[in-house]
């Protein structure tokens, strides 16, 4: 089973490559984030002629998320519990039959935080732990467990070409990084970590300043694999060709393939 996650920076602007990637990849299940995209104009159609179920929970022009799945959802939620008057577009869960049970998957878009003084980065630290506390919750169903998606942290210096250049950015603030961890700490794996070593592979390349030319990325997209999950993982990949295609999201799929 192939699993997906993808920022596609918005979806209209996008459904083209999107389309065309997916026809190459033919994930299972893939998560978007950034659809930006209320749930009412989101363009199903192409995804739905490939065979994808698709869910989605948008809103206009900002945000956004979306599940698609080959199989049919069992069961789907909207929104993050922890705070009944948020009103970003940032979590989408759902459960999927398989072969042996069911998979539970998530599509994450964690808040970016900056300016960090200021309140973004006050209600990004809040998601964070609410993140936490419905991670802690869903790990004691001990199902496989797929939190897929823009976490919008860089966890050490290895996920940075150049971690300098981000010290003082709410993606690399302490923090942040030690808010990650502890949502790591429940038990949760970074997939593509535990498959490659060293710097990268990296996920995000910003359109300014070159960045996509010199290579200058960080990685910021995450499979975030439950115990049960971590047991079935075969292998892990970054499609790094997509972001030289032509109008490219700055950021590229990350894939896990779970054995059934």
């Amino acid at each position: 089973m192939l699993i997906a996650t993808f920022n596609i920076n918005g979806v209209k602007a996008r459904i083209d490559s999107l389309v065309s990637w997916l026809k190459d990849a033919s994930p299972d299940v893939c998560c978007l984030q950034e659809i930006k995209s209320p749930d009412e104009a989101f363009p199903k159609q192409p995804l739905e002629d490939l065979g994808y179920n698709v869910a989605t929970h948008g809103q206009k022009g900002f945000n956004g998320v979306a599940i698609l799945s080959k199989r049919p959802f069992e069961d789907i939620r909207a929104r993050l519990p922890g705070d009944e008057g948020d009103a970003q577009s940032r979590y989408l869960e759902a459960v999927i039959p398989v072969k042996s049970g069911i998979i539970r998957v998530a599509a994450v878009y964690l808040p970016n935080g900056n300016p960090p003084e200021t309140e973004k980065y006050s209600y990004k630290l809040a998601w964070m732990e609410r993140l936490r506390l419905h991670a802690g919750a869903l790990l004691k169903l001990e199902e496989p467990l797929v939190l897929a998606g823009d976490f919008n942290v860089i966890p050490t210096g290895d996920d940075a070409k150049r971690p300098e250049a981000w010290v003082n950015d709410a993606l690399f603030l302490p923090r942040t990084r030690e808010r990650f961890r502890a949502l790591t700490h429940l038990g949760l794996t970074d997939a593509v970590r535990i498959t490659h070593c060293g710097k990268g592979p990296y996920t995000f390349w910003d359109y300014q300043a070159g960045a996509w030319r010199r290579d200058d990325g960080i990685r910021i997209d995450f499979l975030l694999l439950s115990p049960q999950a971590t047991d079935r993982l075969a292998a892990t990949r970054v499609d790094k060709y997509v972001r030289g295609l032509d109008k490219a999201s700055d950021h590229v799929p990350v894939l896990a393939e779970l054995k059934e």
